[in-house]
């Protein structure tokens, strides 16, 4: 699952030995530069920045993992990357690459983006300033400071009668069902969300909400809050947009599945397991 590891040490100013290796989370778009490695794929490491022809539109310092500086870069997506190594997504180095590495990949995605999107201010249009003592984007003109954002959203596992409710998007892939999940909207309890989600997507209501876990997700700056839920009533019936098909599967029975790096294929085990 995506998270930051205990090791890491987020930080705003590198700190030490300027000959130290740098490991360089380097992007294009939401790609990640990496080179094949014998278990996998490996990260470039470097005291300076290693790629001449290369260039940089922005860069960010992390902090450090193990001890050793993390540096982000943002580089044109029109480039073509150096000798012997390649961009993928992050969805796709999952068991790939280094399960800490992307933990911090995932928190470095989040910071290019977001200091990519607020180079003005939303207030005045003025070109915004990073901010020396705190990761923040600072407009001089009318004094607006902006953070890193994320977005909550829930996901809810509910069960009836032993059975798991899973639904299908039109965005997923063929055979492929998850649990509901939508954003918080303003002015809304996570349970308030649920109970909203649940009933505009597949017109049932659910009760006992239980909190099950958390997940960072950065596609783009999305956090994940994972509930579990009892069915309490209603007909099931999909929304026809947003889902095309929904259904109650037996543990024994279980349609494709999303992703194993995502919260939902967590709760979905979970519950095949038994421990529901």
């Amino acid at each position: 699952m995506l998270m930051l590891p205990d090791d890491f040490r987020p930080e705003l100013l590198p700190a030490g030995d300027a000959d130290t290796p740098i490991l360089w989370f380097v992007f294009a778009g939401g790609d990640l530069l990496v080179r094949s490695a014998a278990d996998g794929v490996e990260l470039p490491v470097a005291s300076i920045w290693p790629f001449a022809k290369l260039p940089t539109m922005r860069r960010l310092y992390l902090g450090s993992l193990y001890g050793r500086p993390c540096h982000a870069a943002e580089v044109e997506p029109t480039i073509p990357p150096p000798p012997g190594m390649r961009f993928e997504g992050l969805r796709a180095l999952w068991t790939r690459l280094d399960e800490a590495l992307l933990g911090v990949a995932s928190h470095a995605l989040q910071l290019i983006e977001w200091d990519r999107t607020h180079q003005f201010c939303g207030r005045c249009g003025t070109p915004t300033q990073r901010r020396a003592e705190e990761r923040a984007r600072h407009c001089s003109a009318c004094g607006l400071t902006a953070y890193p954002r994320l977005s909550p959203v829930i996901m809810v596992r509910v069960v009836r009668d032993g059975q798991i409710l899973l639904a299908r998007a039109p965005r997923f892939a063929p055979g492929v069902y998850s649990l509901l999940a939508g954003f918080v909207e303003a002015g809304e309890t996570l349970e308030q969300a649920i109970h909203r989600e649940v009933a505009e997507e597949v017109n049932i209501k659910v009760g006992n909400l239980r909190y099950f876990a958390s997940q960072s997700w950065p596609f783009p700056h999305s956090l994940m809050i994972a509930f579990t839920a009892e069915y309490v009533g209603g007909e099931l019936r999909v929304d026809g947009r947003e889902l095309v098909d929904a259904g109650w599967f037996a543990p024994d029975a279980l349609p494709g599945l999303p992703s194993a790096m995502s919260m939902a294929w967590r709760l979905i085990q979970d519950f095949a397991a038994g421990t529901a």
